[in-house]
């Protein structure tokens, strides 16, 4: 029997989403280190898809805290950005954000999002989308200023921008699942919790 929901994230974003679809859970962040774990993924395979280096991570965190809680159904996400061939994480601080955005700046990217359940240490449910970005040529001095603007919440998400924010302005084009391009797809992840019977139909 199902006790209890958990999100195994710290992201405001994927709380954010949750609390306002009106699901009710609780957040306990994964301790997994995602940092080793990426360089792990990626050196075992040079030419890994992007999409699983995010499936994996995902994978990781909601199965680390399943195994802690065993009666609860445990939410694991990631996401990760490539452009051009290159795999993109949170910038660190501003000098990175805005080299991660120089980069950006008049491409298309994607942004592969993973979104996992796990139930007692194992996997139950997962789902993968893949949306993409075209950003405006920007000029240096645009850049400058909206980085000012944003402050260090720049360092909060991968590519230094948030689209429900400011970082809309950089922007041309988007294709894709909204609530996927900001860190969880949602409507699928709902289905399924209806499904499991956690969330009323």
């Amino acid at each position: 029997m199902v006790s209890e929901l958990i999100l195994a994230s710290g992201s405001r974003f994927r709380r954010s989403m949750l609390e306002a679809a009106g699901v009710y859970f609780r957040v306990i962040p994964s301790t997994v280190d995602e940092p080793t774990l990426r360089c792990q993924i990626t050196e075992e395979n040079s030419g890994v898809d992007p999409a699983q280096v995010a499936l994996r991570l995902a994978q990781a965190k909601a199965i680390s805290v399943s195994v802690v809680h065993p009666t609860a159904v445990v939410i694991g996400a990631d996401q990760v950005l490539e452009c051009r061939g290159q795999i993109f994480s949170k910038p660190v601080d501003h000098v990175d954000a805005r080299n991660q955005l120089v980069q950006l700046r008049n491409t298309t990217h994607t942004l592969p999002t993973a979104c996992v359940l796990a139930c007692n240490g194992q996997e139950i449910w997962s789902f993968l989308a893949r949306p993409s970005l075209t950003m405006r040529d920007v000029s240096d001095e645009y850049l400058k200023n909206y980085l000012a603007a944003v402050g260090d919440s720049v360092t909060e998400t991968v590519g230094g921008y948030q689209l429900e924010g400011l970082g809309a302005q950089l922007f041309a084009h988007m294709q894709g699942d909204y609530f996927s391009i900001i860190g969880l797809p949602l409507l699928p992840l709902l289905a399924e919790l209806r499904h499991l019977g956690i969330v009323p139909t």
